[in-house]
């Protein structure tokens, strides 16, 4: 390969890593990964200037700005800051900052690198007034709704002399592990994909759309920096120690120091204190104190030079394999699980990892009392990242995958499947696993899961109406939130009524009487709080109650869609895979299911249980009436904010009358249906590619909908 054949391939893996960063929420590699191929990418840019492209990822920063919230430009922009992962690198930097500043004695403010979502608020009078987050660095989103759920964020600041009347202040919104691992906990019981780590927990929380949903996730802040005309002091950790007067919470580790001995000495103290912490930090950040010279040595074109964060390690252990064990999920997918000698491990002590499936087994070529490495890193989810050969028992036997059901003893079928959506199937921990690299010639190390590149082959017991953890995950699938939502029931207590035979099925529920809960009669207002939810849950629109079946590969939109293409269960239950294909979004594998579902005798008696029961199976006369093909064949992006209605029921209003929501422009978009406050990049790009503008007042009256 040349030069320049593999600059152009670092360019494209660079923009796909950023991408599954900053707007997937799903990283592949870890952030020492990404500096390499980064590090790689701007020397051999350097040495061939003549293939120099403004797109180039080492001409921006990363960006997580999102089309749902209004974009607002910062007044200061928000750089990132160069990280380093050895001494001799920090040793480097010191000396650098010496020399920029003519060998002026200087100061630097150690403190810990929390791994959240950057944010940046203003305050006007002591009141907080905007939120902004990072985005790419010259604007981020708004929002300020959503921080003001925050707990230890200050909504007004404590009265103080020394308050500025305007400034901003900077720092991380994070998950504490608490809160993440009672998150994680909550969506293992649905079957949902789990958060890789707090960031991302984070960072997906404080971009919801429903404040209600952040509130409720018990998110934290810590913040480190302080900008504006008038700030109390000329330090940067005096106007720290002045923010925490104001009521700020600011890091648990700052420290104040001269020399680099003293600053590798912090690092050192918190590579192995942080462990006890109830957040998250993957570093420390080393900042000249001074903001005189600060200003005096400026910036390069992405980041400050009296600043540099200082990245660990992860965190890996070495422990013994003692068995393996098999879970099976609601769709009946067996995964596999290490079950180890206890370890400590980024301030936990694990004893369980995911093994993904027989295929990652047998990479690792994986043998029962095999020392194995265990990393954290910033995740919770331990993972398996190698195996120490050399210290392999001579009587070592491999691990074999099982070929029966450990519930029920049915045989496993293998099926390759494509990659799992909300709702699908596949590991509940199918996001832990990413390659090793860097291992010493004693370790073997797995490939990659290619299951988000096109599938991966799972082994999954087929009984699905006679197994009991698929009959119990189908039943707490049912009454999620997402589907049925019946609030008032939870996993273990659908545990309860299943193994004292009240129910076998999800139609069981439609049966359940107060007196067969009530127990000793202590606990009616619960029981009929719990028998008032399942009737409530009568009244949940029909596309919701086909997520709620629990068809395999139907996950809420390919449900959404369905239902609206068929309108009834019936027409739905009678349909060819060739019509199921016609549907936006269904390929041949969802298709078959839904066949296979509609021809299982059991799954038939499920249904029409359910409908005696008087469950919505059918569009509302509303929903259907308000149907029309007047936008089909068009591709509508949505940008900005509405008076009339929300953005979700714009979509739903495009999808009734037969178009099609996109979510990024491109010459195949019909009209944008825009909002105030509409993107400035997106208005650029309309008119760059001459799309229709409609506004919210046009796009209703066009549908013959304003009032």
């Amino acid at each position: 390969m040349t030069e320049e054949q593999r600059i152009k391939e670092l360019r494209q893996q660079l923009h796909e890593h950023n991408h599954r960063y900053y707007v997937l929420n799903q990283p592949t590699i870890d952030d020492q990964q990404f500096d390499q191929l980064m590090h790689e990418l701007e020397h051999l840019e350097s040495l061939h200037p003549e293939l120099y492209d403004p797109n180039s990822p080492t001409q921006r920063v990363g960006s997580d700005l999102q089309k749902e919230f209004r974009q607002v430009a910062h007044r200061y922009p928000m750089l990132s800051l160069s990280n380093t992962y050895n001494e001799q690198d920090v040793r480097e930097w010191y000396e650098q900052v010496r020399k920029g500043l003519g060998g002026e004695d200087f100061e630097v403010c150690c403190e810990l690198k929390y791994d959240g979502l950057s944010i940046s608020l203003t305050y006007h009078d002591g009141r907080l007034v905007q939120a902004v987050t990072r985005g790419d660095g010259v604007q981020g989103d708004d929002v300020t709704q959503n921080v003001r759920t925050i707990r230890s964020i200050p909504l007004q600041t404590l009265p103080q002399p020394t308050l500025p009347i305007d400034f901003e202040i900077r720092g991380e919104v994070l998950m504490p592990w608490a809160s993440f691992e009672r998150l994680n906990r909550e969506r293992e019981a649905a079957e949902e994909p789990l958060f890789a780590n707090p960031r991302n927990a984070a960072s997906g929380t404080l971009k919801s759309l429903d404040p209600k949903v952040v509130a409720s996730r018990g998110l934290d802040a810590y913040l480190y920096y302080l900008l504006g005309d008038e700030l109390p002091a000329e330090g940067h950790y005096e106007n720290l120690q002045a923010a925490a007067a104001w009521g700020f919470k600011i890091s648990q580790g700052i420290k104040k120091v001269k020399t680099v001995e003293e600053i590798i000495d912090f690092i050192n103290y918190w590579d192995t204190e942080r462990k006890n912490l109830p957040v998250a930090t993957d570093g420390i950040v080393l900042k000249v104190n001074s903001l005189r010279q600060q200003r005096a040595l400026g910036y390069t074109a992405k980041s400050p030079r009296w600043a540099i964060a200082y990245k660990f390690k992860a965190e890996r252990a070495c422990t013994r394999l003692l068995e393996v064990t098999y879970q099976v999920g609601r769709t009946g997918a067996v995964t596999p699980v290490a079950n180890m000698e206890p370890v400590q491990l980024a301030g936990t002590t694990v004893k369980r990892a995911t093994l993904n499936n027989e295929d990652f087994i047998r990479s690792l070529d994986l043998h029962i009392g095999d020392y194995v490495f265990v990393e954290k890193g910033g995740e919770i989810i331990p993972k398996i990242v190698g195996v120490d050969i050399d210290q392999r028992p001579i009587i070592a036997q491999p691990v074999q995958f099982i070929r029966r059901c450990p519930e029920c003893g049915t045989p496993l079928v293998k099926s390759l499947t494509p990659a799992p959506s909300l709702g699908g199937e596949g590991s509940i921990y199918s996001q832990a696993q990413k390659a090793n690299s860097g291992q010493t010639k004693k370790v073997t190390t797995p490939l990659p899961s290619e299951g988000g590149a096109g599938g991966e082959a799972i082994w999954y017991c087929p009984n699905d109406t006679g197994c009991p953890p698929q009959i119990k995950g189908r039943i707490e699938h049912f009454i999620a939130r997402k589907a049925m939502n019946i609030d008032s029931l939870g996993p273990e207590t659908v545990d309860e009524y299943y193994r004292r035979g009240l129910i076998h099925n999800v139609a069981d529920l439609y049966d359940i009487e107060v007196q067969q809960i009530n127990g000793d009669g202590s606990r009616t207002k619960s029981a009929q709080k719990i028998v008032n939810g399942i009737a409530k849950s009568r009244e949940v629109p029909f596309e919701r109650v086909l997520f709620a079946l629990g068809i395999r590969f139907v996950g809420e939109t390919s449900a959404r869609l369905l239902a609206r293409h068929f309108k009834n269960i019936d027409a739905l239950m009678t349909a060819s895979p060739e019509e199921l294909q016609e549907v936006e979004g269904i390929g041949e594998v969802m298709a078959k299911s839904i066949v296979g579902y509609f021809h299982n005798e059991t799954n038939l008696r499920i249904v029409e249980r359910l409908r005696g029961y008087g469950l919505q199976f059918a569009l509302s006369e509303e929903q259907t009436a308000a149907q029309s093909d007047r936008l089909a064949g068009q591709s509508i992006v949505i940008s900005g904010v509405f008076q009339h209605h929300s953005r979700d029921e714009y979509k739903l209003i495009i999808e009734q009358n037969g178009g099609k929501n996109v979510g990024s422009i491109s010459s195949k978009t019909s009209f944008i249906l825009a909002g105030d406050n509409m993107g400035p990049s997106k208005l650029e790009k309309a008119r760059k590619l001459g799309i229709k503008i409609m506004s919210e007042d046009e796009f209703l009256d066009y549908l013959g909908l304003l009032t």
